[in-house]
């Protein structure tokens, strides 16, 4: 009979999951910053362009010339409107942050109580708009025209609003044809203001919570956001400010519909204590350091330009882990293609993570005519791939 010698037992692996177990006393996870691209589906399109202006607006000769009339009427009418109801214009410097230059304005509309336009900022910005060029046809024949889509730098005004269920936001609305739009919210800020208006208390953080006396009904109240209170929002605030297309363009079919340009979803830990926290982040760091599936690591220190040749990145983008320390906080940010997620203890005691994306082909204009139900923020796991928001057929008086 043989005898073996017994094997002395390794040193045991501690991971991340080990280091929050008991030690959590919130668990939040909440769609964060959304931006949105508004876009009129009708107009897309050279053919659309032409449908618009001679079948719909009986114009008989479509032409470039018809795209000032409307943008100038816009562009006078907002202004118009601003001043008569006493909202403060504001001209973007070059190099400004615009929600440095804006908060103010914010703070102050959100101390009355009670949802209104802060303020509208005015900005001269790159846009894909509608072009033309005149085609070589017979001089005594009726001219005709080739549109095309081109980067143009063009007028566009960012309205900043403060709602009572929303918090603040801004549409922003090119001035020129088609008309495209972006929108800001926040799914904290709108969590937030419902988790009061339920009577559950909580400690608010600039982004997030920090303590809430009952978090199973928070985190009901983050899952409820979605995209029909972002559509609801975005078309109570259309109908209470000018716009390039009426109501009877709307009739006809001409009008916005948002889909996704960036979204970050946020899963937020609060610890019992700052040093479970901190090792919670140690742990973590060691078990993420090779999400990006790297080929070898390096550690770069800011002294110059390193000799060698640069390595090339894969092809339509690929996987990287950066993990930077810049100050005292630590951060870890992994990359694919357009997404990130980043990962990072906000306080000694509250780690954060943030997975966002901005892949804008993923979610441009596909024909989806309705919402994922997949796409809504979970506890473990959320797939903000596929959010497609769809207007209502009228929504004037939301």
């Amino acid at each position: 009979m043989e005898c073996h010698e017994p094997v002395a037992a390794g040193p045991v692996v501690v991971t991340a999951a080990d280091m929050v177990a008991g030690h959590v006393v919130l668990d939040i996870s909440c769609l964060d910053r959304l931006y949105l691209n508004g876009y009129v589906a009708k107009l897309q399109t050279p053919g659309g362009v032409v449908y618009f202006f001679h079948d719909h607006r009986g114009k008989p000769i479509v032409s470039p010339a018809l795209f000032e009339p409307i943008g100038e009427k816009f562009r006078r009418d907002i202004k118009g409107w601003a001043q008569a109801n006493g909202i403060p214009v504001i001209t973007f410097k070059a190099g400004e942050r615009k929600a440095e230059v804006m908060g103010p304005y914010l703070e102050a509309a959100a101390a009355t109580g009670r949802s209104q336009v802060a303020a509208v900022g005015c900005a001269q910005e790159f846009q894909l708009v509608w072009t033309a060029r005149k085609r070589a046809t017979d001089p005594g024949a009726c001219p005709q025209f080739s549109f095309t889509k081109e980067q143009r730098r063009v007028s566009v005004f960012y309205v900043y609003i403060f709602d009572e269920q929303m918090g603040p936001g801004f549409i922003k609305i090119c001035s020129y044809f088609p008309y495209p739009v972006k929108v800001w919210v926040n799914g904290h800020e709108w969590a937030k203001r419902q988790a009061a208006a339920a009577g559950i208390g909580f400690t608010a953080l600039s982004n997030g919570f920090a303590t809430c006396e009952d978090p199973a009904a928070l985190q009901q109240i983050c899952d409820w956001f979605g995209a029909g209170t972002v559509q609801v929002w975005f078309e109570r605030w259309m109908a209470r400010i000018p716009l390039p297309l009426d109501d009877a363009d709307r009739d006809a079919g001409y009008w916005w519909e948002l889909s996704m340009r960036q979204v970050e979803t946020s899963r937020t830990l609060v610890f019992d204590g700052d040093v479970h926290a901190r090792a919670f982040f140690e742990a973590l760091l060691c078990e993420n350091m090779d999400l990006g599936r790297p080929e070898n690591v390096e550690l770069l220190f800011r002294r110059g330009q390193r000799l060698g040749r640069p390595a090339a990145p894969p092809a339509f983008g690929g996987f990287r882990t950066a993990i930077d320390r810049s100050c005292p906080m630590v951060t870890i940010n992994v990359f694919y293609k357009n997404s990130r997620v980043k990962q990072y203890l906000k306080t000694t005691s509250r780690c954060a993570l943030r997975p966002s994306s901005t892949a804008r082909r993923t979610w441009a204009a596909t024909g989806c005519s309705r919402t994922c139900p997949s796409c809504r923020p979970r506890r473990v796991q959320s797939t903000p791939g596929c959010w497609k928001l769809k207007p209502p057929a009228r929504a004037r008086h939301l």
